[in-house]
């Protein structure tokens, strides 16, 4: 299943390498310890939904999309608007045992959310080329949340000083702000919630 790339595979492999970018960067504060690391891997998530767009776009005006495409954007999407944003929370300080589960329950969503709308997409279409509403919150979404922990890192509200503060449930530490994530991975799994796409 060897192909050439087109030139929207090159936008979406920049979405997956902004996503990247956005993990490394939150790795990086875990050792330095300084803000605008924290800052910079939040800075990636706009950069990887920019491309996410333009991929798309550019697919539909070279008439280039593919099943393979579709697949191609979807790891992308995982690893920018699922697994960066989670280990942004966890470097942020939402470390705890219950942290955990609920950042691995938020990417477990945008990977079935993700999973569902490509085996589904060609009858949500109706025999158009393009999807007309998403089931479910799109995973790129996750934008706000990374702007929500940006705007927390610029306020130096990070580690101890996280907003909400900690809670310890059966021996384990619960920051509130990770429900912010377990709400929009349930959101993103919903089937009753439909959303337009633009």
């Amino acid at each position: 299943m060897i192909r050439s790339f087109h030139l929207a595979d090159v936008f979406t492999l920049a979405n997956a390498a902004c996503g990247m970018g956005g993990v490394f960067m939150a790795m990086a504060y875990l050792v330095s310890h300084e803000a605008t690391q924290l800052l910079a891997a939040a800075a990636f998530a706009p950069a990887a939904f920019f491309f996410d767009v333009v991929d798309g776009r550019v697919a539909r005006w070279r008439q280039t999309s593919s099943a393979l495409g579709r697949e191609l954007d979807s790891l992308s999407d995982v690893i920018s608007f699922g697994v960066a944003p989670a280990a942004l929370a966890f470097a942020s300080g939402m470390a705890g045992l219950w942290d955990s589960l609920a950042l691995t329950y938020f990417v477990c969503c945008g990977v079935s959310r993700l999973a569902r709308y490509n085996v589904t997409a060609e009858a949500l279409s109706e025999g158009s080329d393009k999807v007309r509403y998403f089931e479910g919150t799109p995973i790129p979404t996750s934008v706000l949340l990374t702007a929500v922990l940006a705007w927390a890192a610029w306020h130096g509200r990070v580690g101890e000083a996280l907003y909400g503060g900690v809670w310890t449930l059966a021996g384990a530490d619960l920051h509130p702000l990770v429900l912010l994530f377990a709400l929009s991975g349930t959101l993103m799994i919903s089937k009753t919630l439909h959303v337009p796409k633009l």
